[in-house]
């Protein structure tokens, strides 16, 4: 229990930021997020059915205090390494089980606020159980569909082509599907959009003149 396990997966945005110009301004964006501000939201994020490892997620504000509640511990574990905790129901002291946390404070994690997840048991029970739990904890609340690429996107750890990048990813059922998704997810349809936009300005300072061949210099 004393030593973790690095996980570094949220910690890739922070290590390969997008360019600011791919992000709106936030005030362009609030409509597209119905999340009240400094709210916290969870979700089961391994997808739905028995399995051995389910994981569930919850950003924002209150997730230290969702983790401390549920593992009775005053701290979380040191930032992006899994540490093994006994899950506790707050409200009963009920043991629900023991499973894997970890704790991704904000800006570096996959939505750019305070982030948890809990690694437990895929039984729906233990899922079901869990979940009822978070949904104690004040300030929380189940997630909207969605609603955490949704935060990325707002706090400018996600462009438009990341996030339909990320979709895609999910959904790919071949090689290629996966490949091409792979590479919208790490910029590269982004960055093509991003030239195109410094042409199209470029254009427009020069007075609507795109940038031609130069001319050579007359000789004589």
């Amino acid at each position: 229990m004393g030593k973790g396990v690095l996980h570094p997966f949220w910690d890739v945005g922070q290590e390969h930021p997008l360019p600011p110009r791919c992000v709106p301004p936030r005030r362009q964006m609030r409509h597209l997020c119905s999340a009240a501000h400094g709210d916290t939201v969870f979700a089961l994020s391994s997808g739905h059915g028995k399995c051995g490892v389910a994981v569930i997620r919850a950003s924002g504000p209150g997730c230290r205090a969702a983790l401390q509640s549920l593992t009775g511990r005053p701290a979380p574990p040191p930032p992006r390494v899994l540490a093994l905790r006994r899950i506790r129901d707050p409200a009963t002291n009920e043991p629900l089980d023991c499973g894997l946390v970890a704790w991704f404070p904000g800006p570096r994690s996959f939505t750019g606020e305070d982030c948890c997840e809990l690694h437990v048991h895929g039984g729906p029970a233990v899922v079901s159980g869990v979940l009822q739990a978070l949904g104690r904890v004040p300030g929380l609340r189940p997630a909207e569909p969605g609603e955490f690429s949704r935060r990325a996107f707002r706090n400018g750890k996600l462009d438009l082509t990341a996030a339909e990048g990320l979709r895609d990813l999910v959904q790919a059922e071949t090689e290629a599907q996966r490949r091409q998704a792979l590479r919208q997810m790490d910029g590269e349809l982004g960055r093509l959009y991003q030239r195109w936009s410094d042409l199209l300005t470029q254009a427009r300072a020069r007075g609507g003149r795109t940038p031609g061949p130069r001319r050579q210099p007359a000789r004589g």
